[in-house]
């Protein structure tokens, strides 16, 4: 007797999709039986997940009850509703007649195929890298974007877009196994102080005319860019909450991707943009971070605008703070408003904070015990992220104690003891009396 065994094809189906796994046989023997198996340890194992059997003309399913998901369409049929991610993998059909010669010898022959289960991707993410953290005003610096993208199988496409536009980008290479990410370099440095270009340089109309200083070597693979120039400014007060280099090209953009299995099968791929920021153009620019992958019909996208601080709004509770209470001043909406989330600091104007310090990071400043001195004193909340920065300004007023009597406070808000005052004054009439 002759027996042959084929398995057509199948093209990469998605998770949930119903597959029809088909085993082609020819034969003019009789038949014994048709075995499906799933292949998994690199074909060291094959588990039976269904059997019809010819002599008695029954099919069963060799799963547990609770994962029975098979079907039997057609004695060498199967037919798997919904597939899962753990699907993915070779399969073999195995057919088995008797051998005409003796009825106690089955001859086998089998066919395989290999189910390639697709997954979309379930999220997608974009974020600044490194914030929220202090930016230079005067200094230019790299800025990167990081997009995430969870869930997918194979790994996605992932690109961005700058207002609509595709981004071209220079490739960087993977960074080494147990390499740090690469950190931002400085590309220009202007030697300004905190409010004026130098009267030497605004006279001789040499503001940005000098060469950069030397910085750090790129990555191995990045090309030399082209030197930015800046422009030049007369010998008048520089804006506080912008950095004031341009440049005249423009900016240049360097992508990296990399991607790491996740235990589910799936994969999360993660992307970079890194380029020199730029206040001026970058202010209120719409990036976003794209995503193509085959088990999707449109592409997924997640949106950001780059937006710069603008005055933090503060609350402040109690509103009404008595002596010896616990008073909070907290930044109120910007969650939603900044990219990249801003960096808070707290400084109490012409002095220090309550508890010695000169400034205090976050979006919380707590005093406690406030004493009768604080009252009027002023607080700023500086908000900054690397499109600038702003301050906002709050006063603090204390009210009496109705609780503490009056003059029982010290400069540190903590109470004295009229017992105290008696007991000194005792101790001076004893000498007295002793000295007479």
């Amino acid at each position: 007797a002759y027996l042959t065994v084929s398995i057509e094809p199948l093209p990469p189906v998605v998770v949930g999709d119903a597959v029809t796994l088909k085993c082609n046989f020819k034969t003019d023997g009789k038949m014994r039986e048709i075995v499906w198996y799933r292949v998994t340890d690199g074909g060291t194992i094959k588990q039976k997940i269904f059997t019809f059997d010819a002599m008695f003309s029954t099919n069963f399913s060799h799963m547990e009850n609770y994962r029975k998901r098979e079907d039997l369409v057609y004695q060498s049929t199967v037919r798997l509703p919904e597939v899962r991610i753990s699907d993915n993998g070779p399969y073999e059909c195995h057919v088995g007649i008797y051998d005409r010669a003796t009825r106690e010898k089955v001859v086998l022959a089998s066919g395989n195929i290999f189910l390639n289960v697709m997954a979309p991707p379930t999220s997608i993410s974009v974020l600044a890298a490194d914030t929220p953290a202090p930016f230079s005003r005067y200094q230019a610096q790299n800025f990167t974007l990081v997009c995430v993208v969870s869930g997918g199988k194979p790994a996605p496409l992932v690109y961005f877009k700058r207002d609509g536009e595709p981004i071209e980008a220079t490739p960087l290479p993977e960074p080494p196994a147990g390499a740090g990410s690469w950190a931002p370099r400085n590309l220009l440095h202007r030697d300004l102080d905190d409010t004026k270009v130098p009267k030497s340089l605004a006279a001789e109309g040499e503001v940005g005319g000098g060469q950069p200083p030397a910085t750090a070597d790129p990555p191995r693979g990045l090309a030399a860019e082209r030197d930015p120039v800046t422009e030049t400014i007369p010998e008048t007060v520089v804006s506080r909450e912008f950095p004031r280099w341009v440049h005249v090209t423009e900016p240049i953009y360097y992508f990296r991707h990399t991607h790491a299995p996740v235990s589910d099968g799936t994969v999360e791929a993660r992307a970079t943009l890194t380029w020199t920021l730029n206040p001026q153009i970058d202010n209120e620019a719409l990036f976003s971070c794209e995503v193509k992958h085959p088990a999707l019909s449109m592409p997924m996208q997640s949106e950001v605008t780059l937006v710069a601080p603008k005055g933090p709004k503060i609350t402040m509770t109690p509103t009404r703070a008595r002596v010896g209470d616990t008073v909070r001043i907290l930044v109120q909406g910007f969650q939603n408003e900044v990219f990249p989330e801003p960096l808070f600091t707290w400084t109490r104007v012409g002095s220090r904070l309550l508890d010695g310090s000169a400034e205090h990071d976050g979006k919380e400043l707590v005093l406690e015990r406030v004493p009768a001195e604080l009252n009027g004193s002023m607080y700023r909340c500086t908000a900054q992220n690397p499109l600038g920065s702003t301050d906002t300004h709050t006063r603090l007023i204390v009210f009496e104690n109705p609780n503490i009597p009056r003059g029982t406070e010290d400069s540190n808000g903590s109470l004295t003891s009229h017992c105290g005052f008696r007991l000194v004054l005792a101790l001076t009439l004893t000498v007295i009396l002793e000295l007479t």
